[in-house]
């Protein structure tokens, strides 16, 4: 198999392990002091306010956190939510106390995910209904932007079986870069925009139902930023962008990161919206005995702490006697651990209800607090006709690229969610890293801005994959792939693909051309050359005697027209010249009366010949699947044919008959809970003459493919095999290099044949393994034991998805 690893980080969230060893919660420092961009009257360390756009309102010169809906002179009361991941769900369990006790909130100010709990209570969303909402959804997968496979283009499907998507380098005019963050966040950005569909963009966070306040830092200077107007999902995803995990957001031309860095609890934030009295939650991490450092990665963990425990610090001894300071006792709840959200809810509740005897000083009556809420109503805005839409994209892909995916045109109602939906599936086809949108109103002029920021580390990319293969009756061995992919050389979407593997068994080399012939539908056309060299053992009629092994060299050039099936699959046929030559790597002399032959010959085939390939490719997870399916089907037919057994037996250019080799593969998986069931079938059959240019046509044997036996043992021209295979999915593994730990066992039979006949003889062959897989950040492990009749075995150790 060709053991590769891949790294698609929408599928492979533990890798932020690392990431948060060195950046924990959320990344935090001292606060800086302010830079000369500060108005020249404010105080050392005063938060600075993003500058407003020429087209933005500009926001209001006091900020605006009374008491309304109270008794004349009752205190503004203002609510500070740090950072902390999924221990900020505990926020949550502290809004229901709140709740549930009528005290009031005049205004929020807050840190990373207190800025998404806050951001969007502020927005006029109560506790239970937050907590129902986010019940119902993976934040994990949403916030490390976790995108289902059957959801990628088919080229990223192809991609991922060789290459580790995280590793991926650009490089162009600037030199070599690598993305700044792992994650973009547009998954994030999509839900947050459709929670808060009811909230009119571009405008003052004064103007929401709850005074609102979002913390980022400028990654340029590192300047506070205090984000209070313009678009809510924006100033959400900027506050919890940490830095080397998730990219940077851009507001107003600035990179903005994670607001932990500069202030996770911005008490000093709340006093200036004009609070009175300040309920403060801090879920901040506690620090770990130096008994628990065991690493490197613990001591800088531990590093990051002190810095994150300095900066909150600061902030907490701006705590007053009329303030209260909440600290839910979250233990060692992580910063991923958002299937633990009930416990972190619960935490929350316990430490809001331990605190309620200097809470209920500032409750409200039933009558008032009721006044209270009515107040803060969020009221439906009137429909927004959109007017026009301007699109901004920056690089060689154009505009219409983006208008065409847009389902909402000039004259429609704005509908975010649909056009969230448009905007994502743009950034999950590869084009875009990430893709915003705003609506600005000038009176009725209604404006959809569309802002499409592609690649900044293209245009050229390079891919890298590793694999390693040992099993007991076979060498072993390893596999190196390279990748160069160039999309839009023309406007018309020209693409160069090169595809390179080194390794033990292998060499290869591809190029392409990809030429859409129709934005509409897809359709392309694929001029392509290709050359492998590979090593196929020999075995003799009963598949249990290696014989010899053969040196297979083949290329290939021709033309493919292709159709994507939606987000199926794909489909292509085409014409192809094709040449192979065939060299045993050992030999036996024999004397039959007329002088020494060689056993085994060489051979050399040349072939016009035309191809059809249909792939649907559904499946999770290409090889443990747990839901999902797969179809393969796969024809081609030799138009003229030259075989030979010798230079001059091919110089005499004898012509052959044509052949037609017929190859089809079918699988489903089936998920329950922790345990998944799939079956495959797989059926091949070559028909007419002899191809001498894939002389082994159909093999079996080896990883997957009646494991009990070695790498193409059997071999021949008719294939039959079934496969069903069973998993338990044991654990599942969060801020680690290991995703999930599961254990199966597989049963296995099949058979191939030469001109009718079975190889061995006999019944179908059998195989029955056992095995332990560990999906992990460099692709799966897999550890297991093939048996079959008469004691056949074999041990495997794999790394990678194909090898």
């Amino acid at each position: 198999m060709t053991a590769t690893v891949s790294f698609r980080w929408a599928r492979v969230r533990p890798l932020c392990t690392t990431l948060v060893a060195f950046w924990c919660c959320t990344v935090a420092a001292q606060p800086l002091p302010a830079t000369a961009t500060a108005p020249a009257s404010a105080a050392p360390g005063t938060p600075v306010v993003a500058a407003p756009t020429a087209t933005a309102p500009t926001p209001a010169a006091t900020h605006d956190c009374t008491a309304d809906g109270g008794p004349a002179g009752r205190p503004s009361i203002g609510l500070v939510l740090s950072g902390g991941g999924a221990r900020g769900y505990a926020h949550l369990g502290v809004l229901k106390v709140l709740e549930e006790n009528r005290i009031p909130v005049d205004c929020i100010a807050a840190t990373s995910m207190g800025a998404v709990v806050g951001g969007l209570y502020a927005s006029g969303m109560a506790a239970a209904d937050m907590q129902k909402r986010l019940s119902e959804v993976n934040l994990a997968d949403i916030a490390f932007d976790v995108t289902d496979r059957a959801d990628l283009p088919q080229t990223s499907r192809e991609d991922e079986r060789l290459y580790i998507n995280g590793l991926t380098l650009g490089f162009g005019k600037d030199g070599v870069k690598a993305p700044v963050g792992l994650v973009q966040g547009n998954r994030l950005q999509a839900l947050l925009a459709n929670w808060t569909a009811s909230v009119p963009t571009n405008q003052p966070f004064d103007r929401l139902p709850i005074p609102y306040r979002a913390v980022a830092t400028d990654l340029q200077t590192g300047q506070m930023v205090v984000l209070d107007h313009g678009s809510l999902p924006l100033a959400i995803r900027a506050s919890m962008a940490m830095p080397g995990l998730f990219a940077p957001a851009e507001i107003n031309g600035r990179a903005l990161v994670d607001g932990g860095l500069v202030s996770n609890l911005p008490v000093d934030t709340a006093r200036q919206m004009g609070a009175n009295v300040v309920i403060a939650v801090d879920i901040g991490s506690q620090l770990r005995p130096l008994d628990a450092l065991a690493s490197p990665a613990d001591v800088m963990q531990q590093m990051v702490g002190i810095l994150i425990r300095q900066n909150v610090s600061a902030q907490r001894q701006q705590i007053t006697a009329n303030d209260v300071l909440l600290t839910p006792a979250l233990g060692s709840l992580g910063f991923t651990d958002f299937q633990n959200a009930r416990q972190a809810i619960s935490a929350g509740e316990a430490a809001a209800t331990a605190a309620l005897p200097r809470l209920k000083r500032y409750a409200l009556s039933p009558e008032e607090y009721a006044a209270y809420r009515s107040a803060h109503a969020q009221p439906l805005p009137p429909p927004v006709r959109i007017t026009r839409i301007e699109i901004k994209t920056s690089g060689g892909v154009p505009k219409r690229v983006v208008s065409d995916a847009l389902h909402v045109k000039p004259g429609d109602l704005y509908d975010p969610q649909t056009v969230s939906q448009d905007l994502l599936g743009l950034t999950t086809g590869g084009n875009f890293e990430s893709v915003t949108q705003q609506v600005v109103s000038h009176g009725d002029d209604n404006v959809l801005e569309i802002n499409a920021r592609e690649k900044y580390w293209g245009p050229n990319f390079l891919l890298f994959g590793l694999g390693m293969s040992s099993s007991s009756t076979d060498e072993g061995g390893f596999r190196l792939h390279v990748g160069y992919r160039r999309p839009w050389l023309t406007e018309s979407g020209l693409e160069f693909r090169a595809d390179t593997t080194i390794g033990s068994d292998l060499q290869s080399a591809r190029v392409e051309l990809r030429q859409p012939l129709s934005m509409a539908y897809g359709v392309y056309v694929s001029p392509y050359a290709e050359y492998q060299r590979r090593y196929a053992n020999l075995y003799d009629s009963t598949g249990d005697v290696k014989m010899t092994q053969y040196l297979m060299q083949t290329a290939r050039a021709g033309i493919d027209f292709g159709l994507p099936i939606a987000r199926l699959g794909d489909f292509r046929i085409g014409l192809g010249y094709v040449t192979g030559h065939g060299t045993p790597t050992y030999n036996l002399p024999l004397d039959f009366g007329d002088g020494p032959q060689l056993l085994w010959p060489s051979f050399t085939s040349q072939a016009l010949v035309a191809r059809a390939r249909l792939v649907i490719d559904q499946l999770d997870d290409p090889m443990f699947p747990r839901k999902g399916y797969y179809t393969e089907l796969r024809v081609e037919r030799s138009l003229v044919s030259r075989n030979g057994e010798s230079a001059q037996d091919f110089a005499d250019g004898v012509t052959d008959a044509p052949y037609t080799e017929i190859y089809g593969k079918a699988m489903i998986a089936q998920q329950f809970g922790r345990h998944s069931f799939s079956a495959t079938v797989e059926g091949g059959k070559s028909i007419g003459g002899t191809n001498l240019i894939n002389a082994f046509n159909f093999t079996l044997g080896g990883f997957q493919h009646l494991s009990a036996y070695a790498a193409d043992q059997l071999n021949g021209n008719e294939l039959a095999y079934a496969q069903v295979t069973y998993m338990n999915q044991l654990m599942t593994f969060n801020a680690s290099p290991i995703k999930a730990l599961s254990v199966g066992a597989s049963a296995e039979v099949g058979n191939v044949w030469s001109s009718g006949v079975r190889v061995g003889g006999g019944a179908l062959k059998q195989s029955y393994t056992f095995f332990t897989s560990l999906s992990t950040a460099f692709g799966p492990v897999y550890i297991g034991v093939a048996l079959a009749p008469a004691g056949r075995r074999n041990f495997y150790l794999q790394l990678g998805r194909t090898y």
